[in-house]
């Protein structure tokens, strides 16, 4: 290997162990956008109020019997948006509820860590 590219790849792995390491203290890594109802503020993660009152509405629908799409449906006609400022679909309300129910495809299958709130009067730049 050329120096050059050695040193690209000790560039890489220092910064993979540092993520590694802020995660493992309960950091945002900074692995793309943080998932529905989370927010970066300052490199932490936080819960974001206004998605977090989302997710608690897909909890009681789903909770009271109705489908997926069923909830993306009702979703959509109030007016509610993914992250991203798209439609729900089936899919998006389905990854919110596995999230919730902590079953994920990650082998470790570890909860989050204990997250702080943003009041509402908190202004925060999503980190995407």
């Amino acid at each position: 290997m050329t120096a050059e590219k050695l040193h690209d790849l000790s560039s890489w792995e220092r910064l993979e162990e540092g993520r590694k390491a802020k995660a493992a203290r309960g950091g945002y890594a900074g692995y793309g956008s943080p998932a529905f109802g989370l927010c970066s503020v300052n490199g932490e993660l936080v819960e974001n109020p206004h998605e977090q009152q989302v997710i608690e509405l897909i909890r009681r629908h789903h909770k009271s019997g109705k489908s997926l799409q069923q909830i993306a449906d009702w979703l959509n006609t109030q007016g509610y948006k993914t992250k991203r400022r798209q439609q729900w679909r089936r899919i998006s309300v389905k990854r919110v509820l596995d999230r919730l129910y902590s079953k994920t495809s990650n082998s470790e299958n570890v909860n989050p860590p204990e997250l702080k709130t943003v009041s509402s009067t908190t202004s925060f730049e999503s980190e995407e």
